[in-house]
């Protein structure tokens, strides 16, 4: 008999993970991390928006 056992098929390992190739509904790192920026940023830029409407408003 030989050494190899009966489910020995030859594995392949992925080099690079890339988002769809990780399968299980997870995004690419660099598509969360810029959508967590983005998110942030559009955040901002609503309160200076408001910041500005409230002291626009308290001149009138």
């Amino acid at each position: 008999m030989s050494d190899k056992s009966v489910n020995s098929a030859p594995s392949k390992a992925p080099a690079v993970v890339t988002g769809e190739e990780r399968g299980e509904g997870k995004f690419p790192k660099g598509l969360v991390l810029r959508l967590f920026a983005y998110l942030i940023a559009g955040h901002l830029f609503a309160g200076f928006l408001y910041l500005l409407f409230m002291l626009g408003g308290q001149n009138q």
